[in-house]
């Protein structure tokens, strides 16, 4: 079971915006460079981040892309949603299952997901953005 490169790297563009001003624009150029992920497919995150109502568009010379909304209320879950769609490890576990009552299986993979949503839910973009600068000042420090 693995995430996609989709969701990962919409993650760390969250990221990304929120470690600098969230409210400065940031083009896809600027975005692909600082994380090593070609511009083409920052584009293409950045479309499903915008339409999941996490990031908007900028116009203009100075344009690019900003957060929506506060870094410290985006969750890693919300971005994995806008990105990837919902959170699911088996279909019957969203669903009315009509093996339920039945199935051995549904009480783990359910138990699952609700531990996997609890570590998705408990990590915000901005507690994120505080870990990945300490590591940076860390790293500056070290060398």
């Amino acid at each position: 079971m693995k995430l996609s490169t989709k969701g990962r790297y919409a993650t760390r563009i969250m990221v990304c915006l929120a470690m600098k001003d969230s409210t400065i624009p940031r083009r896809k150029q600027e975005i692909a460079e600082s994380e090593g992920i070609s511009a083409d497919y920052v584009e293409q995150i950045l479309i499903r981040l915008k339409a999941g109502g996490l990031v908007v568009s900028h116009r203009g010379a100075r344009g690019g892309f900003t957060l929506a909304r506060d870094p410290r209320k985006i969750t890693v879950t919300d971005v994995l949603q806008a990105s990837e769609g919902p959170l699911s490890l088996v279909p019957c576990s969203q669903e009315n299952c009509e093996r339920e009552t039945a199935c051995v299986t549904h009480e783990i993979w359910r138990n699952a997901e609700v531990a996997l949503s609890a570590v998705f839910d408990g990590n915000t973009i901005a507690d994120l953005a505080e870990k990945a600068l300490g590591m940076r000042k860390s790293i500056s420090y070290a060398i």
